[in-house]
């Protein structure tokens, strides 16, 4: 589904699909959409959290600090809630390697 908002698209479909395939751009992509707002979608900082992490672990230097800005703005329990979505999404898709399941994923 291409989200279309002020004369720019957003092929969420596309992201979510590059993402699970691995892509650190489009994981970081999904994580601006969700802290910005953008495209219609709403604010939603444990997904954004959830998405800079998984860029970050993608080996994204723009999903680490993304992921340390937005820490700044959430709660301890808000950001727990991220990185157990982020660790879920991982098993979900297959992605998930051995030393992802004890990793606690950074804040």
């Amino acid at each position: 589904m291409a989200i279309q908002y002020a004369k720019r698209t957003f092929d969420l479909e596309r992201h979510l699909r590059d993402a699970a395939a691995g892509d650190a751009e489009a994981r970081h992509a999904l994580g601006v959409v969700y802290s910005c707002g953008s495209f219609g979608i709403a604010i939603d900082l444990i997904e954004a959290h959830k998405w800079f992490n998984l860029a970050a672990l993608a080996g994204s230097e723009e999903g680490q600090v993304s992921r340390a800005e937005i820490s700044e703005e959430m709660t301890a329990r808000e950001i727990a809630e991220a990185q157990r979505a982020a660790r879920a999404w991982l098993r979900e898709t297959g992605n998930a390697k051995p030393e992802a399941s004890s990793l606690r994923l950074a804040a």
